[in-house]
């Protein structure tokens, strides 16, 4: 099987294992928080670089690190690079509890609610795992695709779903 069939088959087992359940809708109309030991502030290119123990939320939705680097666009849009060892990305969803995912850098789009771990990335969701070298994960559709690295390879976990 070659790397695109298996990232194309592994993206449509989340799919379907990840249906019932969605983010937080609320959550991409709320503000995002930072805090940090340091910041600065290039008002000019409206960019905002924090160190030391970061956390940044928006509403359920959190990024932990050790350095994150905030953009925002004309229309208010944010883009957060993280980086850490490693770095953290957790949300609350509205059914089924929470998802959480590490890697060594994670990135966030608020326009788009993508989030891309790079590096020993890994998501869970309950008892379901994804682990490779990237995951690019949307918080709004909960649809993951787990990608390894040249020769490497993906580690998935799917539990059985629950009978009613």
């Amino acid at each position: 099987m070659t790397l695109k069939t298996r990232d194309w088959l592994l993206t449509c087992g989340f799919m379907l294992a990840n249906v019932p359940a969605m983010a937080l809708e609320s959550d991409k109309n709320q503000p995002i928080e930072i805090e940090a030991d340091q910041g600065s502030l290039d008002k000019n290119n409206q960019t905002t670089i924090f160190t030391g123990n970061v956390k940044m939320r928006q509403g359920s939705m959190y990024i932990n690190a050790a350095r994150v680097q905030a953009n925002k666009d004309g229309a208010g849009n944010q883009r957060m690079d993280a980086s850490g060892s490693p770095a953290t990305f957790g949300q609350q969803l509205e059914k089924d509890g929470k998802v959480t995912g590490q890697g060594n850098q994670v990135h966030y789009d608020s326009q788009t609610g993508i989030v891309t771990l790079i590096g020993n990335a890994k998501v869970t969701r309950g008892g379901d795992m994804a682990r490779g070298q990237t995951i690019v994960y949307n918080t709004r559709t909960e649809v993951y695709t787990v990608k390894s690295a040249a020769k490497g390879r993906v580690h998935v976990i799917i539990q059985p779903q629950k009978k009613k």
